[in-house]
Parts: C-alpha cells; structure tokens; sequence
C-alpha cells in the first residue's frame, strides 16, 4: 500500500491533488482545507497517504500530518462511515477538537456534517471513545465552543469557517459571548 507520497503539485482541483512522482501522477483526495495550504503547481509537497481500495475502487487520501491519517483511519473503522463522510468530519475543526467532543460524549459537533444524524454521531462516540485520548480541561472548553460554532452558524457562517476562526481566538477567553466577539473579529477581516 502506498503511506506517504513526496513529489510535485502536477494539478490542484477543489477535491484532489496530483502528485508528480519520477514522471507518474498520483491523485490524492483532500480536504478543502488542506488544498488551500499545499500551494501550487510547481511546488513541492509530502502527504500521508490512506489507500481505500475496493472491488472497483482505488483511491488516495492525503493528509500533512500522519495525527490526521490515524484519525481518518479510526473515523473509516465505525460502521456506515465512508472516507467522504470522515473527510467532512474532519472539515469540521482540528482533530484535536473532534477528539475532545468524541472524548466527552458530545454529538452536536458531529452532527453538523450532512449525513451525519444522531445515532451515526452516537456511534461514532461509541465505537471511538476508548480509542482516543483527550484531556479532561479541554472536555469542557469544547462544551463552550460548541455554542460560539451555534451562534456564528446561525449568524450564516458555515460550521468550518466558524471552527478555523474559534481556533485562532485565545485560549485566555474563557466567556462565551467574548469569544464569539473575538472570532467575528476574525471572520470580518
């Protein structure tokens, strides 16, 4: 199986990427994210790769870090999640946030992702809370940003781009209505 692909952007689309290896291309699924950090043509990258192969179906998964393979590979193990179902939850927020929501029980996060209901989310939580590890302070920062992801949600931002912005307001805001202040702070820039 091929785990990691180092090479040149040949083609960058807003699902895949291709990477040019001593004259062979491969092409690589990716969150949009992702694609919008890897740069472009020409330039040079290094991603991990989870190999999906079924009885028509071979398909790369590329990831910039190998914490994100292994997260991917454990949402891919719950029944009745695919690799486009787990690359939307990974869309959602940092693996480290999704850790900590799965770790506490909390679904909403979850379930933010089309096609992903409550009992899929209960499953996940299920199926992956002894698998994963994440400390107990974060459990219950996530409870607070789960409402800050609500409130910018319902304010028209998608669930991702309230996630990127939540991330970069500081740790040192604690209140919820101050962290909402500060992450439409960094969405109106």
């Amino acid at each position: 199986m091929i785990s990691l692909l180092q090479g040149k952007i040949e083609l960058k689309t807003d699902k895949f990427v291709v990477i040019g290896i001593d004259g062979v291309g491969y092409k690589a699924f990716c969150s949009a994210p992702v694609l919008k950090k890897l740069g472009k043509q020409g330039d040079k990258i290094k991603l991990f790769i989870h190999s999906y192969v079924r009885e028509n179906l071979f398909d790369l998964y590329g990831f910039p870090s190998f914490e994100e393979l292994e997260f991917f590979e454990l949402l891919i193990s719950v029944s009745g999640i695919g690799p486009k179902a787990a690359m939307s939850v990974m869309m959602l927020a940092s693996v480290k946030t999704l850790k900590e929501a799965i770790a506490s029980g909390q679904k909403s996060l979850l379930t933010k992702v089309s096609g992903i209901g409550q009992r899929t989310a209960e499953r996940i939580i299920l199926e992956l809370k002894n698998k994963i590890s994440a400390p107990v302070a974060g459990i219950q920062q996530l409870s607070a940003d789960t409402q800050v992801i609500d409130a910018l949600v319902s304010l028209g931002y998608t669930s991702h781009q309230a996630c990127k912005a939540l991330e970069q307001v500081s740790a040192k805001i604690k209140s919820v209505e101050e962290r909402i202040k500060e992450a439409l702070k960094i969405l109106g820039k």
